[in-house]
């Protein structure tokens, strides 16, 4: 499980976040964990609490009250989440849990009795009730507006763009859908109207998230409204005229993915896909409940690279699924040396409680799990490694993420944030902001990440 970004703690955060506090202005830190879809739920409760007139705390000794945003995809994100809970308790003492794993408030006061509340995934309204329980507001009505950019937990210069929520796959190992519901798809024109005030503001990088990016507005039934059509692939080029770069993450290869292609090759969207792909073996993919088509999924890869050569894929994989035969783990290095994705990452299956996969017989023994997923990871590691050293003296198109003493961090178009490599710049980066998109000639390749000269 990613935590986007990493350990985003009251005390470690990097969110724009005004620090100003008046005489009497109570006050709130927030601890975001999981997915860039949990972050964007911590945003608009921020925002909303700063709208009202609470001030937002990085610190924990700084804060009225606390609130922990948590996940619980996995048994081991649930674990972090207690131990995040845990920690706030102990730090502050006044403690609200939201999110994911507040989907099971048994769960977690039978850990932590003593939190003020616990409310679900997306519950916007329940969680602002219970600061208003915990911590009534003492709003200024001549100082505390609805800032104009709302509060990020992202840089600035890129966020977060959800365009859903939910999803209406039953894949047996998952239980987002029982936590989240079925796929509800925001008006395309109220998601433009976010980005064109993201873009205003100066945000050069969007990051369109959902749970199924691909089903976006099939809730909707792909309908127009004020001028905007509620399809991933209208959605895509409306958004692409925006002048930012514009990311696409969780995708699903259903087959009108291939339209978004040319919107990649014309330059409107970055060229890079986010598919999850979980497995190749068509008996494990049948256990999964998910598509068992990986030899016309090859076909599709390979239409793919025809329309946009420069096209990057990322994905991830689930090693030791209940029932893999070492022949279907070997057909899945099979497959992805015949894909050669660029960007792979890969976790060992998990029993989550509540999910389908739990009762499925034949679960793989713990060493086995792990013996796969570093034959994996390595072979994925080498793919890596050669598709990067491909790139040495070429000339790229980078964003700069971050400018110390020591040089300037920067992404291709094919790196998305805290997932994937970087592009690192050493010398003559001085003038360099976050922010700035520059063009640099590659000098070195490592397994994951780049080194530069402008």
């Amino acid at each position: 499980m990613q935590t986007n970004p990493p350990d985003l703690r009251p005390d470690l955060a990097r969110a724009r976040i005004p620090q100003e506090r008046r005489d009497g202005q109570p006050t709130i830190g927030m601890v975001s964990l999981g997915c860039p879809k949990a972050l964007v739920d911590s945003e608009r409760i921020l925002t909303r609490l700063r709208a009202e007139g609470y001030a937002i705390s990085p610190e924990y000794q700084g804060a009225d009250a606390v609130i922990v945003n948590t996940c619980g995809f996995l048994d081991s994100a649930k674990a972090e989440s207690l131990e995040a809970i845990g920690e706030a308790l102990q730090e502050n003492g006044r403690v609200i849990v939201t999110g994911c794993l507040g989907a099971e408030p048994e769960y977690i006061t039978g850990t932590h009795p003593k939190v003020l509340a616990v409310t679900g995934p997306h519950q916007y309204e329940d969680v602002l009730d219970a600061v208003h329980g915990a911590v009534p507001p003492r709003p200024d009505p001549y100082i505390d507006l609805l800032p104009a950019s709302g509060v990020s937990l992202t840089p600035r210069h890129y966020s977060y763009l959800k365009i859903s929520e939910g999803c209406n796959h039953k894949c047996k190992f998952c239980i987002i859908p029982d936590m989240r519901g079925k796929l509800v798809s925001r008006p395309a024109h109220a998601i433009m109207r976010e980005a064109e005030k993201l873009v205003e503001a100066g945000v050069r990088e969007l990051l369109v998230i959902s749970q199924d990016t691909s089903a976006y507005g099939v809730d909707r039934k792909f309908a127009e409204e004020r001028g905007h059509r509620a399809h991933i692939t209208d959605l895509a080029r409306d958004l692409g005229s925006l002048g930012a770069w514009l990311r696409l993450h969780y995708v699903y290869p259903y087959p009108h993915v291939r339209d978004l292609i040319p919107l990649m090759a014309e330059g409107l969207v970055l060229p890079y896909l986010d598919i999850p792909f979980q497995h190749a073996h068509p008996d494990t993919l049948r256990r999964m409940a998910r598509p068992a088509a990986a030899a016309r999924t090859l076909d599709e890869i390979a239409a793919w690279r025809s329309i946009c050569p420069e096209i990057t894929l990322r994905s991830t994989f689930i090693v030791g699924y209940p029932g893999e035969t070492e022949q279907e783990f070997q057909t899945l290095l099979d497959w992805l040396d015949e894909a050669q994705l660029d960007r792979v990452g890969a976790f060992q299956y998990e029993n989550v409680a509540g999910a389908r996969a739990n009762d499925l017989p034949d679960h793989v023994p713990d060493e086995i799990k792990q013996e796969r997923f570093e034959r994996f990871m390595q072979k994925a590691q080498a793919i890596s490694e050669a598709k990067l050293a491909d790139k040495v003296g070429t000339v790229v198109e980078v964003i700069v993420d971050a400018v110390d003493d020591e040089g300037a961090t920067c992404r291709t178009k094919a790196d998305a944030p805290e997932i994937d490599g970087n592009l690192f710049i050493d010398e003559g980066f001085e003038s360099l902001k976050p922010g700035d998109i520059v063009s640099v000639t590659v000098d070195e390749a490592g397994e994951y990440d780049l080194w530069g000269r402008l």
